[in-house]
């Protein structure tokens, strides 16, 4: 009988971990390959961008484990107006009262414009610099004994230079490594054991939903043709606004595209997405969902043409983190690559991003942070 585990690390953890998702859906629940790579790699990749057969099968508790916080009343999932945008404005106001007006509210926040030109004053205790790419981290002299590291950044086609007792990168594995040219072999190896996938949203506005509507749908997934599944945009709204929708009322319908190929390395699918991600066209982009609609929802009524007001993509090319066996606890004696860099900063650099819990989530992403800041504060507040 199959018992989750308890405790980040106890030994279903590192069982869990030395093998792939696909093979713990075989061994818990009797699937076979064939009906895990075709039915449930969409269902994984909505979470972790590709399917089980690519990933650790702790990935399927990380969420729960590796962080344990308290749950969310009745179960339900955290939804902001503008999505994560929200808890950056939040922060904003926090760090910067004057860049928004109003009180710390989530409405006052969200209905609020941000203030730019409040974001980067100098004399302030908090400083913001958009438009502003990191382009070099290194220390200054030997590592175990410099007092500095320099950090270069390029805004407006110039590129700064800046000094800093202390710093946090946060950036996604496939720029970290790049950017801090002092890295050890060390680091370098364990970023390199971190892969990303790529995904496409498409957001298909449509003059009216009633073809779903006939249907008794707000959503639906399939498992041929151009993506996985639709659903109806949801927006989180604040205040006493009580919006009312109707089956002729105009939406926007969000299609998931995500590029798995079971079968391959965990690392060359990830390659072989992208390419096909930049490769393909907009116009092919836009015929195959054209199609994908009438084939699925012309019965209902739904005519492409008629029906379709606009279509958006926003291609991502490093999305998701596709945690492999091993990430989460290492394997044959060796660490995992995540701890390598979690466990203790590189001279005076600390390293953040939910790439490092293994599991994609903002609340993560804030506990890493915190991390690495701890981690930096005894040199901080000692020079």
């Amino acid at each position: 009988k199959f018992e989750r585990p308890k405790v980040d690390g106890d030994a279903t953890s590192l069982y869990l971990d030395s093998i792939s998702l696909e093979q713990h859906y075989i061994e818990r629940f009797g699937l076979s390959r064939d009906t895990i790579r075709t039915f449930l790699s969409p269902v994984e990749g909505g979470g972790a961008g590709l399917g089980p057969d690519a990933l650790s099968a702790y990935s399927d508790y990380a969420f729960e484990m590796l962080h344990p916080l308290p749950a969310e009343e009745g179960g339900s999932d955290q939804m902001f107006p503008g999505g994560n945008a929200t808890i950056a404005r939040l922060m904003l106001k926090s760090l910067i009262p004057a860049a928004i007006d109003g009180s710390g509210s989530v409405e006052d926040v969200c209905r609020n414009q941000t203030k730019f030109e409040r974001l980067d004053r100098e004399g302030e205790p908090a400083r913001i610099r958009l438009l502003a790419t990191a382009i070099h981290v290194a220390h200054d002299g030997e590592v175990s004994k410099a007092k500095t590291a320099t950090v270069a950044y390029l805004a407006s086609g110039k590129v700064y230079k800046l000094k800093a007792r202390s710093v946090v990168v946060a950036g996604g594995c496939w720029t970290a490594k790049h950017i801090i040219k002092d890295l050890p072999d060390t680091h370098r190896q364990a970023y390199a054991q971190f892969y990303r996938s790529p995904c496409m949203m498409a957001n298909v506005a449509v003059k009216n939903w009633r073809f779903l509507y006939k249907m008794g749908l707000t959503g639906c997934r399939w498992f041929e043709g151009i993506g996985n599944y639709i659903e109806v945009c949801k927006l989180a709204l604040t205040g006493i606004e009580e919006p009312t929708i109707g089956p002729d009322s105009p939406l926007v319908l969000s299609l998931k595209v995500l590029y798995s190929y079971p079968g391959l390395s965990t690392e060359e699918q990830g390659h072989r997405g992208r390419r096909e991600m930049i490769g393909t066209s907009f116009r092919e982009y836009e015929r195959q969902i054209r199609e994908q609609f009438d084939a699925m929802f012309a019965g209902a009524g739904f005519d492409a043409q008629r029906d379709i007001a606009g279509i958006v993509l926003n291609r991502w090319g490093h999305a998701y983190l596709n945690p492999q066996p091993g990430f989460f606890f290492g394997r044959n004696g060796q660490p995992a690559p995540r701890e390598i860099l979690r466990r203790a900063p590189f001279g005076r650099i600390a390293f953040a991003n939910t790439d490092l819990a293994g599991a994609m989530d903002h609340r993560y992403s804030i506990l890493e942070a915190k991390r690495a800041v701890e981690q930096l504060l005894d040199q901080v507040l000692n020079g």
